[in-house]
């Protein structure tokens, strides 16, 4: 490469519109205040979110910084290259979903810093629609999971699959889903799971009560299930 073509990019003066610079600057901070909102409002992580929150606002604001610096200066990108080799975050990402959200702050800081202002604004707030919309979506598929009801039916005696059926016949109309997990006889007992679905909680009595009227020394148990709903 010529000597001059090379000191011109190594060497070149960085002009920044101090007007664009500001715009970015806030946009980059009012997009991550609101992905912060949105994480926090949102957000499954079992971690401390309020500690990884914190961190979102001076991040954006942070990448906006670097990146209006050193895109117009060949030089200074190479700089930021050798300071990340050195520079390590040793921090423990423990779930994909702050991994996400970090990415989603970088590319604000990215946007903003790089002057695409209505990409980097329809972008997020696109993502933003999508975040919630998955969460209403499992929200209600974790209602639907609380509902599911794991039943241990014990009797003291060997049943007949036919007796079986007429239980789970019986026992139909009560619940929305019925769910066969398995079964075990021996001479003197036979246990059947079952994950059910009652209608209303009033309707476990009523499960009960049918149940016995088939067999009256039969022991059933219920318990809530932490599983995929049916």
């Amino acid at each position: 490469m010529n000597k001059d073509y090379l000191d011109f990019f190594l060497n070149e003066q960085i002009q920044i519109n101090l007007s664009s610079f500001l715009e970015g600057l806030v946009l980059a901070g009012v997009l991550s205040f609101l992905i912060q909102i949105v994480y926090l409002k949102f957000s499954t992580s079992l971690s401390n979110k309020y500690d990884f929150a914190k961190t979102f606002v001076v991040l954006g604001l942070t990448t906006t910084l670097v990146i209006t610096i050193v895109k117009s200066s060949l030089a200074l990108s190479l700089g930021l290259v050798g300071a990340l080799s050195i520079v390590r975050f040793r921090a423990a990402i423990k779930e994909p979903e702050e991994l996400v959200y970090l990415f989603l702050i970088i590319a604000i800081g990215l946007g903003c810093g790089a002057g695409q202002l209505q990409i980097t604004l329809i972008g997020v707030i696109f993502a933003i629609i999508i975040i919630i919309f998955f969460s209403f979506i499992w929200k209600r598929r974790k209602v639907s999971e609380d509902e599911v009801l794991n039943s241990s039916i014990i009797f003291d005696k060997r049943v007949s699959d036919k007796k079986i059926d007429l239980i789970i016949k019986k026992i139909s109309p009560f619940c929305t889903k019925i769910q066969f997990i398995s079964l075990s006889s021996t001479e003197n007992s036979t246990t059947l799971n079952l994950d059910l679905k009652p209608k209303n909680f009033s309707n476990m009595t009523k499960i009960q009560e049918v149940i016995k009227k088939q067999d009256s020394s039969v022991k059933i148990m219920f318990a809530k299930k932490s599983m995929l709903a049916l």
